[in-house]
Protein backbone atom coordinates (compact mmCIF):
# COMPACT_ATOMS: atom_id res chain seq x y z
CA UNK A 1 0.00 0.00 0.00
CA UNK A 2 2.49 2.34 0.55
CA UNK A 3 4.63 1.45 -2.39
CA UNK A 4 1.18 2.82 -4.31
CA UNK A 5 1.00 5.91 -1.95
CA UNK A 6 4.38 6.88 -2.67
CA UNK A 7 4.08 6.56 -7.19
CA UNK A 8 1.02 8.30 -6.68
CA UNK A 9 2.80 11.06 -5.17
CA UNK A 10 5.72 10.81 -8.01
CA UNK A 11 2.83 11.23 -10.92
CA UNK A 12 1.53 14.30 -8.91
CA UNK A 13 5.12 15.88 -8.95
CA UNK A 14 5.70 14.53 -12.69
CA UNK A 15 2.07 16.11 -14.05
CA UNK A 16 3.34 19.00 -12.10
CA UNK A 17 6.50 19.34 -14.36
CA UNK A 18 5.01 19.13 -17.23
CA UNK A 19 2.89 21.80 -16.10
CA UNK A 20 5.80 23.73 -15.57
CA UNK A 21 7.74 22.63 -18.73
CA UNK A 22 4.57 23.84 -20.79
CA UNK A 23 4.31 27.68 -18.56
CA UNK A 24 8.00 27.83 -19.30
CA UNK A 25 8.47 26.27 -23.04
CA UNK A 26 8.39 29.66 -25.75
CA UNK A 27 7.37 27.21 -28.51
CA UNK A 28 7.96 27.38 -32.34
CA UNK A 29 6.65 30.32 -34.22
CA UNK A 30 3.98 28.71 -35.43
CA UNK A 31 2.78 26.75 -32.45
CA UNK A 32 -0.71 28.30 -31.53
CA UNK A 33 -0.02 29.64 -27.24
CA UNK A 34 -3.94 28.46 -26.99
CA UNK A 35 -2.44 25.34 -27.44
CA UNK A 36 0.64 25.21 -25.41
CA UNK A 37 -2.18 26.88 -22.26
CA UNK A 38 -4.77 23.96 -22.63
CA UNK A 39 -1.97 21.19 -22.35
CA UNK A 40 -0.64 22.89 -19.73
CA UNK A 41 -4.41 23.34 -17.80
CA UNK A 42 -4.66 20.04 -18.82
CA UNK A 43 -1.76 18.79 -16.82
CA UNK A 44 -2.49 20.84 -13.61
CA UNK A 45 -6.19 19.26 -14.25
CA UNK A 46 -4.47 15.75 -13.89
CA UNK A 47 -2.13 16.91 -10.83
CA UNK A 48 -5.33 17.77 -9.24
CA UNK A 49 -7.07 14.51 -10.01
CA UNK A 50 -4.11 12.62 -9.02
CA UNK A 51 -3.93 14.51 -5.46
CA UNK A 52 -7.56 13.92 -4.94
CA UNK A 53 -7.41 10.52 -5.21
CA UNK A 54 -4.21 9.99 -3.35
CA UNK A 55 -5.89 11.61 -0.38
CA UNK A 56 -8.60 9.72 -0.81
CA UNK A 57 -6.48 6.89 -0.90
CA UNK A 58 -4.61 7.53 1.84
CA UNK A 59 -8.21 8.17 4.22
CA UNK A 60 -9.50 4.35 3.12
CA UNK A 61 -5.83 2.85 4.16
CA UNK A 62 -6.02 4.67 7.11
CA UNK A 63 -9.60 3.23 7.52
CA UNK A 64 -9.25 -0.09 6.28
CA UNK A 65 -6.35 -0.72 8.76
CA UNK A 66 -3.90 -0.99 6.27
CA UNK A 67 -1.54 1.93 7.28
CA UNK A 68 -1.88 3.21 10.68
CA UNK A 69 -0.45 6.65 11.58
CA UNK A 70 2.53 6.51 13.95
CA UNK A 71 2.64 10.40 15.41
CA UNK A 72 5.82 11.73 16.43
CA UNK A 73 6.92 10.32 20.20
CA UNK A 74 6.45 12.33 23.31
CA UNK A 75 9.49 13.87 24.62
CA UNK A 76 11.39 13.51 21.07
Amino acid sequence: MKTLMVILFVCVLLALASAGVFMLRKGDADEDPARRNSHMARALAVRVGLSVALFLFILLSWYMGWVRPTGIPAGA
